[in-house]
């Protein structure tokens, strides 16, 4: 099959793994083919009847996945940039995309998940606003700009990332906020969407993907210079039970994923992004062998 660009996703909460294991699969990935490899970002979960479970920090993570690969892109899925002073990500991302030789692709949000936030002190509020002023920091940072600046939310005194970033850092947005978009669009090279947001169906991403499409013209942006990238749910094991199966819409299976993955790229997919359950080596070698 040609095209589009496979990536996988590593465990998040799914259950509690050790550095080892990140180790392992995240050498598998890169072994087996995969083209990128992808880490969310968050601190904490509880609520909703479901026990608190919470991840290794991102950040720390990626660094260490950064200096123990060499060639497969990596990334966070995605960022937020209310977790930490938008200054502070982009130093932080400027130094695992040196250990990486420039494969990070820095994916970005503004974050959704209420209890976090709470439990770590950070502001929920007025997060469209937040993240369009933090994202033009970090954007302007990791190109190598100095930043001035006496905003809303955040004060900046000539502030540069130093040593200056030796490599280009491409950007990503997963969301489909309008304020959030209007933002983000004009500067990032790729476009993400979760699973959820489109109901695992490539008829919902051609629907969500030609509404991106339109909203890249309303900001002056040709279309066809931005990448898109789709989450796709595989419940490769049914006997498992890491992740909860939607009752909406269906995962994909090891019956089909060629075909689903296929379907995401006739609808206009230049990256599927493999969210498997369960998450571990057996099945990155699985889905290997199935769509590499």
């Amino acid at each position: 099959m040609t095209g589009p660009r496979i990536g996988i996703q590593l465990p998040e909460v799914e259950r509690v793994v050790s550095w080892d294991e990140y180790l392992r699969m995240a050498r598998l990935a890169e072994s087996a083919g995969f083209a990128s490899l992808w880490l969310g970002d968050h601190l904490l979960y509880r609520g909703d009847g479901q026990p608190e479970r919470g991840p290794w920090e991102a950040w720390t993570l990626l660094g260490a996945i950064a200096a123990s690969t060499e060639r497969i892109e990596i990334g966070p899925l995605v960022a937020c940039l209310a977790f930490h002073p938008p200054a502070v990500i982009a130093k932080m991302a400027s130094t695992v995309n040196e250990i990486a030789a420039g494969r990070l692709v820095l994916g970005v949000g503004a974050g959704w998940n209420e209890p976090e936030f709470e439990a770590f002190g950070l502001p929920f509020d007025h997060r469209a606003a937040r993240f369009e002023e933090s994202f033009t920091i970090v954007r302007s940072l990791v190109n190598g700009e100095r930043v001035s600046l006496d905003g809303r939310f955040h004060r900046f005194d000539d502030v540069v990332l130093l040593p200056r970033p030796r490599f280009h850092q491409s950007l990503m947005v997963g969301s489909v906020g309008p304020r959030v978009l209007l933002a983000a669009l004009p500067h990032v090279d790729w476009w993400n969407t979760w699973f959820d947001w489109f109901d695992n169906d490539a008829t919902g991403f051609a629907t969500l993907n030609d509404s991106i499409s339109q909203q890249c013209r309303d900001v002056g942006r040709d279309p066809e210079t931005l990448k898109r990238s789709a989450c796709l749910l595989v419940n490769v094991d049914p006997s498992a039970s890491e992740r909860p199966m939607p009752t909406k819409y269906s995962a994909a299976t090891t019956t089909d994923v060629v075909e689903r993955v296929r379907e995401l790229r006739d609808a206009g997919a230049d990256e599927v992004i493999l969210v498997a359950n369960p998450i571990d080596e057996r099945s990155i070698g699985r889905l290997a062998e199935l769509v590499l």
